[in-house]
């Protein structure tokens, strides 16, 4: 699988309606999909460039009300890892902690981060708890954080709610950011 296609669909029930839709249309790998807040239905599908495309084509082309989506291809490993629950330990000098408005737009701006420099994505929150934002947090040394940070603001554009990055974060801090220790 070297492609991910993101769908955040604006109602539940249309959403389920769509992801039967995406993988009927096209050789897909329905990675996850499920009800985020706000009453939003995120579906991710994986597979090569042609068929994620021709499926998130699909959904943009149903006419339902879409938050986002995105086709990311040559997704990094890290943000597959994350989706799947696969949280790795944050490691490094410094944190980095991007809050988004929408799921779809945070996902591929952690996937942008990612391959900018040599950080870890240690936690992607996507939606669940959280009024349908997400945050990703990034660790590593300052200055590939800051410069993973910079790149993840780009993407996002508008739909950046607020990057912070923390050097030296205290190492509870670290914890419950990370691991959702209270």
């Amino acid at each position: 699988m070297d492609t991910l296609g993101v769908v955040e669909c604006r109602s539940i029930a249309a959403g389920v309606e769509i992801a039967d839709a995406m993988v009927k249309v096209a050789d897909v790998e329905l990675v996850r999909a499920g009800t985020i807040c706000s009453g939003r239905y995120m579906i991710y599908v994986s597979g090569d460039r042609a068929a994620v495309a021709a499926s998130v084509n699909e959904a943009v082309a149903s006419g339902r009300p879409l938050k986002g989506h995105f086709v990311i291809s040559g997704v990094s490993p890290q943000v597959l890892a994350v989706l799947r629950r696969e949280n790795p330990v944050a490691s490094g000098d410094a944190l980095a902690v991007i809050e988004c408005r929408c799921v779809s737009a945070g996902i591929n701006a952690a996937d942008v981060a990612a391959k900018r420099s040599d950080v870890t994505l240690a936690r992607l929150v996507a939606g669940q708890g959280i009024n349908g934002k997400s945050y990703f947090v990034l660790s590593g040394d300052v200055a590939s954080v800051r410069e993973a940070a910079q790149a993840a603001e780009a993407a996002l554009g508008t739909e950046l709610i607020e990057a912070v990055v923390i050097p030296r974060p205290d190492a509870s801090v670290v914890n419950a950011l990370v691991r959702g220790v209270r």
